[in-house]
């Protein structure tokens, strides 16, 4: 009985009808928005005209701003960048004039400051004077070589003229000596027949006296004779070292001449000392090397400074560029020679220009510390190269543009 009645209450309740639902107020806004929007549009016909050409200058609008991006890129990453020249002292010496302030513009060649020069004109005179001795002693050198020349030809020529002579003085000594014994060997048979013929008393004791005399003098001539060949011979052999000696003249005169050319050459090494000297006094003098603001000065009046002491900075501001890091990702299309704009954060202003030239390596190779990847904990960065933008002339007559400003240049690609 009681399964009965749980049946019959669950088809009362099954047979009951579900509950409506109230709407919720957005599902009946978005009904009357639109029936507000299609009355608005029957009663303004030309409202759709007009959201189409809205539409239509919208999507042109985008497109157009797409493709004036896509044609350019552009970075923050970016400096103005010059040629600052270190100059610095060629000479030492004591600083008596300093003619420019710090952060003065100055033109090239203008003196900068003013060394004492007196130790470096002593200096110079003295090069000067050592020259003069130089070129006094050369050509003394030179002319010894035609002296020593035409000397030592004459020596020649008298010592192989008394060579000939000392020959000839032995040939008649030698004919004086034969002459000589001839007469001794006549002498010698005289006095000995003298003597058989006195011993048997068949001539006079007188004459074979004189026979004994004869024969002694032919002894003596013969030995003069002898004598003299002797003589006449050591004149020959002093002859013969007279030519010996004159026959040196030749390296006589390659000695005159190898002194001549030392001469020369000590002239040689005097003039580059000259020249040193005059360089020197004109280092005493520095000056501009470029049109430029000198800046950074180190150096006071009355302060003595050596050789290569920096003194000042010379920024050249007539030769500026921007270096500009772009991504590796924006550099796809970007060529050398196109137009760039470079918009200067100082000032405000936009300078024309166009790409140099692009950097041999990314900047963080040219870093102190490049990275190295070799720990296979390897991390994709994208790299930034460094690309020269130049500016146009012109366009900075009062040299606002200084080394160190930032700028955001934007290149045209496309």
């Amino acid at each position: 009985m009681a399964d009965s009645k749980a049946e019959a209450r669950s088809l009362v309740e099954v047979e009951q009808p579900a509950p409506i639902r109230e709407p919720w107020p957005e599902e009946v806004e978005e009904p009357s928005r639109r029936a507000r929007a299609r009355s608005y549009f029957r009663e303004h016909p030309g409202a759709k005209w007009i959201l189409l050409v809205a539409l239509l200058v919208l999507v042109v609008a985008v497109f157009a701003i797409w493709s004036y991006y896509a044609a350019r890129e552009t970075t923050d990453d970016a400096q103005i960048d010059a040629h600052i020249i270190p100059i610095s002292a060629r000479v030492g010496g004591t600083v008596i004039k300093i003619n420019f302030n710090d952060n003065q513009y100055v033109p090239a060649g203008v003196v900068l400051i003013q060394l004492d020069p007196t130790d470096y004109q002593v200096a110079l005179e003295r090069a000067r004077a050592n020259l003069q001795d130089a070129v006094a002693r050369a050509q003394a050198a030179h002319t010894g070589v035609p002296v020593t020349s035409t000397t030592s030809s004459s020596q020649l020529q008298n010592a192989q003229a008394a060579l000939r002579a000392a020959q000839q003085q032995v040939d008649a000594a030698r004919a004086q000596l034969r002459d000589a014994e001839a007469r001794y060997a006549l002498a010698v048979q005289d006095l000995e027949r003298y003597k058989r013929l006195v011993e048997r008393d068949e001539i006079p004791r007188q004459q074979y006296d004189t026979a004994l005399t004869n024969e002694q003098r032919a002894a003596a001539s013969v030995d003069a004779a002898k004598a003299a060949v002797a003589d006449a011979q050591s004149r020959v052999q002093q002859a013969e070292s007279q030519v010996e000696s004159a026959m040196s003249a030749p390296k006589q005169v390659a000695i005159s001449r190898s002194q001549a050319s030392a001469a020369d050459a000590q002239v040689a090494v005097e003039k580059a000392a000259l020249s040193q000297a005059e360089l020197n006094l004109q280092y005493t003098t520095i000056r501009a090397p470029v049109n430029g603001i000198v800046s950074k000065r180190t150096v006071e009046l009355g302060e003595v400074i050596q050789a290569g002491q920096p003194l000042v900075a010379d920024v050249n501001l007539d030769d500026i560029w921007a270096t500009a890091n772009y991504k590796e990702t924006q550099l796809k299309y970007m060529r050398p020679g196109q137009p760039a704009t470079i918009h200067v954060d100082t000032n405000g202003r936009d300078y024309r220009g166009h790409v140099d030239s692009f950097g041999g390596a990314t900047g963080a190779r040219f870093s102190l510390l490049p990275p190295e990847n070799a720990t296979g904990n390897y991390v994709k960065v994208v790299q930034r190269i460094p690309v020269k933008l130049v500016f146009e002339g012109g366009q900075d007559p009062q040299h606002l543009l200084r080394p160190g400003m930032s700028v955001e240049p934007t290149v045209r690609v496309k």
